[in-house]
C-alpha cells in the first residue's frame, strides 16, 4: 500500500526570513509579519506567534495590522525566494528520506515513502528525525503520514493530534475535518457552505451526480483523491546535476524478466555517463512510471563509489520483487542522486602481494536487505568506562587509529545495560564466592581483580567521585564473566555498593 509524507510548514515565510537575517533577526516576541500585494492593496502575507497573537491574520490589510498592533515590524514577503527555497529542501529531502519527493507550495513537501521507511527504522521514526532536523535548522514543520496525499495534507494542516493514518483509516481521520481540508477553492468552498455543509464528513458518502452537477467536477475529484479511488500523481523533484538516464516505451511492460533486462540497459548507459564525469554511484533510484500515473520506486544504497554494470545490475533487480506494475509501466528513469570521485587503485601495495579480500558486495547486498543503519561495525573510542569504549562505523570506514588498553582484558560480549545480580564478597576488594544472575545461582572457581574504573568527572557532576570494582570471574563450569562493584566497597559516596553483570567472555 502507498505511503506519503505530507509537511506542512506553518510559518515557512518567517522562518527563511530569521534564517536569512541570522544574527540580525528580531527576537521572537517581537510581532513581526511580511506584507504582498494583491492588486493595488497590500495585505499580510505571513505572520509570526507573537503578531498571531496580537490580532493579525493572513489576508488582512497591511495598514489595519499596523494601527492594531504597536511596535509591529513590518517587512516585504518574498514569494519567489520562498518557492525555489522549498524547492531546494525538497531536494534536500529526496536525497535524505526517498526517490520521489515533490514541493508542495506554498508551505509543504509530499514526500512518497513507500518501501523506503525501513531504511530510517520506520515511519514513526522517520517523522521525528526529519522534523527534529527542521527545528534544529529553525524551520517550524509538522508531518503526517498517510495513504493518499489528499488525507496526509488535510490531517497535517487541520488536526494536531494525529501523525499516522493507518491504511482503512482515512475515513475517520476526514471526517470530522472542514472542507478548506480538500484544497478546494474559496468560492467552491463558500457555495457549499450556504447549501449547509460544514465537514467532510457531510459531502463525504452522499450521492456523487448530484453534487457534481451544482458544484462541477472539482469537488469529486478531490474526495476521490482524498480516499485513494482516484490518482494523484507526483513530480518528482530532480537535481539537473545528476546523472540520469531514461527510458520511454512504445507499450507498456510489466513482465519481471522484461523489466530486469530493461533496468541492466539503463545501468549500462548510466555507467557511461559515470565514467565520462569520473565518479561512481553511492546511491540509485530507479523509478517506473505506471499507466495509471503512479511512481514505483526502489533505492539502493551502496558502501563505496561504484560503477559495476553487473554488481549495480544485481542490486537492482534484487527488489524488482518490491516493484507493483500495474496495468503496465510506460517510462523508466535512473538516477545517481549520490555520486563520488572514483579513483583506480591497485590491487595490491607491492609486487607479488595478495589482494585484500574485497566485502564491499557482501556489504551492499546486506544493507539493502536489512538497512544500512543495521549493518556496522565496532570502534574503539578512548575512554575507560566500558560501555563507552566502542562507537559504530560504517562496515568499509577506514581505520581510527584508536585501540583498546591491553592491560586487562576486555569480554567478548558486552551487555548494553548491566544486569544487577545477587551475590556475597567479603569487602572492599575480594571477589564474590558466588552470584545469581536470571535465577541461575553459580558457584566462582577462579577470579582476578579488582580492576579499578574511575567515572569521567569532565561529563557530569555525580560521576565526581564514582568508582566501579570490575573482576574476571570463572565458575564451575568454565564459564567466564564480568562483574564489577558500583563503589569502593567503603564510602556510599562512590556508588550504591551494588553488583552487576556486565559481559561474558567466550
Amino acid at each position: 500500500m502507498r505511503r506519503v509524507v505530507s509537511l506542512f510548514l506553518p510559518n515557512w515565510s518567517v522562518d527563511r526570513l530569521r534564517r536569512r537575517l541570522g544574527a540580525d533577526a528580531p527576537p521572537p516576541d517581537r510581532p513581526l509579519l511580511l506584507t504582498g500585494r494583491t492588486g493595488r492593496k497590500r495585505i499580510v502575507t505571513a505572520c509570526n506567534a507573537a503578531a498571531a497573537a496580537c490580532g493579525a491574520r493572513v489576508g488582512m490589510a497591511a495598514t489595519q495590522a499596523q494601527a492594531l498592533i504597536p511596535g509591529l515590524d513590518v517587512r516585504d514577503a518574498d514569494p519567489n525566494g520562498d518557492a525555489d527555497a522549498l524547492e531546494r529542501l525538497a531536494l534536500w529531502a529526496m536525497r535524505r528520506y526517498a526517490p520521489v519527493c515533490q514541493a508542495d507550495p506554498p508551505d509543504g513537501l509530499v514526500i512518497d515513502i513507500t518501501g523506503a521507511a525501513h531504511l530510517q527504522g520506520g515511519e514513526a521514526a522517520l517523522l521525528r528525525d526529519l522534523t527534529a532536523r527542521l527545528h534544529g535548522a529553525g524551520v517550524t514543520g509538522r508531518g503526517v503520514i498517510g495513504p493518499t496525499w489528499g488525507a496526509a495534507h488535510a490531517v497535517a494542516r487541520f488536526r494536531a493530534d494525529q501523525t499516522l493514518i493507518a491504511d482503512d483509516g482515512v475515513d475517520s481521520a476526514l471526517a470530522p475535518l472542514p472542507l478548506e481540508a480538500l484544497r478546494l477553492p474559496a468560492d467552491l468552498t463558500a457555495s457549499l457552505r450556504r447549501m449547509g455543509f460544514e465537514r467532510i464528513a457531510d459531502i463525504a458518502h452522499r450521492p456523487r451526480a448530484p453534487l457534481q452537477l451544482r458544484f462541477g467536477a472539482m469537488l469529486g475529484r478531490r474526495l476521490d483523491q482524498a480516499y485513494g479511488r482516484a490518482a494523484e500523481p507526483l513530480v518528482p523533484v530532480e537535481a539537473p546535476e545528476t546523472p540520469r538516464v531514461e527510458r520511454i516505451f512504445a507499450e507498456p511492460i510489466g513482465a519481471a524478466e522484461t523489466l530486469a533486462r530493461y533496468a541492466e540497459r539503463l545501468v549500462e548507459t548510466l555507467c557511461v555517463q559515470l565514467e565520462a564525469l569520473g565518479l561512481g554511484a553511492r546511491r540509485l533510484d530507479w523509478l517506473c512510471f505506471r499507466i495509471d500515473n503512479r511512481i514505483e520506486a526502489v533505492r539502493i544504497g551502496l558502501a563505496q563509489p561504484i560503477r559495476d554494470v553487473r554488481r549495480l545490475t544485481r542490486l537492482l533487480t534484487d527488489k524488482i520483487e518490491t516493484i507493483d506494475p500495474g496495468f503496465g509501466i510506460d517510462r523508466m528513469t535512473l538516477a545517481a542522486s549520490a555520486a563520488e570521485p572514483l579513483n583506480w587503485r591497485p590491487a595490491a601495495t607491492r609486487l607479488g602481494a595478495e589482494a585484500a579480500p574485497d566485502v564491499s558486495m557482501l556489504v551492499d547486498s546486506l544493507s539493502n536487505r536489512i538497512g544500512a543503519d543495521r549493518l556496522y561495525r565496532l570502534a574503539p573510542v578512548e575512554s575507560e568506562v566500558p560501555e563507552r569504549s566502542i562507537r559504530k562505523v560504517a562496515p568499509l570506514a577506514a581505520p581510527t587509529g584508536a585501540a583498546w588498553t591491553p592491560d586487562w582484558p576486555r569480554p567478548t560480549r558486552l551487555f548494553r545495560r548491566p544486569e544487577p545480580i545477587e551475590t556475597m564478597a567479603l569487602l572492599p576488594d575480594n571477589p564474590p564466592t558466588h552470584f545469581t544472575w536470571r535465577g541461575i545461582r553459580r558457584r566462582i572457581r577462579r577470579a582476578d581483580g579488582p580492576e579499578r574504573i574511575f567515572g569521567e568527572w569532565g561529563r557530569r557532576d555525580a560521576e565526581m567521585w564514582a568508582v566501579r570494582d570490575y573482576f574476571q570471574v570463572e565458575d564451575e563450569a568454565g564459564e567466564r564473566f564480568w562483574l564489577f562493584r558500583a563503589g569502593d566497597g567503603e564510602d556510599p559516596t562512590t556508588g550504591s555498593q551494588a553488583w552487576f553483570i556486565h559481559g561474558r567472555f567466550g
